[in-house]
């Protein structure tokens, strides 16, 4: 007779756990995105959005409700909100989901200025529970991430600086909306909306930035929020980068160089929706200071695909289940990359005292 095979008393079964219910507040072009990457993870599902363009409650085809704002939109039993909000309402949108008992996933800029940030790290820090994430999705594109590791490995030595340019046309761009013209609304102009990714990268590569130098201006569009910022900054440890953010690119660029003290990353071009940016191309070189005579061997890579936006809520989803702090777009990293966004402002003296910029080294979280 063949013994019988011992069987565990309490065998261990994988728990599976229920999807994530999800609410969009915003849905224009960038919550319609969102959207794809939420229907796509296995672990969300879409409850419900909002947007005022939607009017009265109503449910679409697909099952999906829809609200005219975002108080309405909170009465859902939601466990996730994403904030695709213009920024005047994004840090109240944002407040009240934290309050709610939410996760919150918010898009970049996280606010109008700093203290918005202030007021919604203060939120987050009374729900411990809970994680909020910011949409700084440029850390995410497959460029990027070659180039920190490289960077991170020290094989090419210490950053010594960094230089940056990330342009477009014009403030309004393809089929946005103009309120990024407004100042009461915006709270910025293209540094804000559009720079601020690339400022959030010279942090990442380079440190924090504490020395800052500026020239803000609006001479060309003539709306009260700027069409070009200039800024020259150093860190504590000597590190220098050198930044234009400008909406009078007229042929797109975004360009960032990376030099080390054993070779340079350059990051040039960008996957967007629009290609506009050209291609995505990363160029590592490796110098031999006795045999280059300034021209090093250079290795190339480009990228055709964007997993960025993917990726960066498969993060979000994961420190969520897993409880672990947010690698790329906390909470921190937003109160650090506005505060430096906002050291810009203020370092130009005319532009400083005709907006009546605070300085930002008085604003806590």
């Amino acid at each position: 007779m063949t013994p019988r095979a011992h069987k565990p008393k309490n065998p261990t079964v994988p728990r599976q756990l229920p999807p994530l219910k999800v609410g969009i507040a915003g849905y224009g072009i960038v919550g319609k995105r969102r959207r794809q990457c939420i229907e796509k993870h296995p672990e969300l599902r879409l409850q419900a959005v909002c947007d005022r363009s939607l009017g009265s409650p109503g449910v679409f085809p697909d099952g999906v409700r829809h609200y005219a704002n975002y108080q309405d939109l909170l009465g859902e039993e939601l466990d996730v909100l994403f904030v695709c909000l213009t920024n005047d309402v994004n840090p109240d949108a944002t407040i009240r989901a934290l309050e709610g008992g939410l996760h919150v996933f918010c898009e970049k800029p996280p606010g109008r200025n700093l203290d918005d940030v202030a007021r919604m790290i203060r939120a987050e820090k009374k729900k411990p529970g809970q994680q909020l994430m910011f949409g700084f999705n440029h850390r995410y594109h497959e460029s990027v991430q070659d180039a920190l590791k490289i960077v991170r490995s020290g094989e090419l030595g210490e950053v010594i600086h960094l230089r940056g340019v990330y342009g477009k046309s014009r403030l309004i761009t393809f089929d946005q909306s103009d309120w990024r013209t407004q100042r009461k609304v915006a709270g910025g102009g293209v540094l804000l909306d559009q720079g601020i990714h690339m400022v959030d990268l010279m942090r990442l590569f380079g440190g924090e930035f504490t020395e800052v130098q500026s020239i803000v201006s609006n001479s060309h569009w003539k709306y009260d929020v700027e069409d070009n910022a200039y800024a020259l900054m150093k860190t504590p440890d000597g590190v220098v980068a050198m930044l234009n953010s400008s909406a009078t690119q007229w042929r797109h660029r975004f360009q960032l160089d990376i030099n080390l003290e054993h070779g340079s990353l350059s990051l040039g071009g960008l996957l967007t929706g629009t290609k506009s940016y050209g291609d995505e191309t990363l160029t590592v070189s490796k110098v031999d200071h006795a045999k280059d005579q300034g021209d090093p061997k250079e290795q190339v890579t480009r990228y055709n695909r964007d997993p960025s936006w993917e990726l960066e809520i498969t993060n979000f989803v994961e420190s969520i289940r897993s409880g672990k702090p947010i690698e790329h777009g906390s909470s921190q990293d937003a109160f650090n990359t506005m505060k430096l966004v906002n050291r810009i402002y203020y370092a130009d003296p005319r532009w400083r005292d005709r907006f009546q910029i605070p300085n930002p080294d008085s604003i806590k979280p």
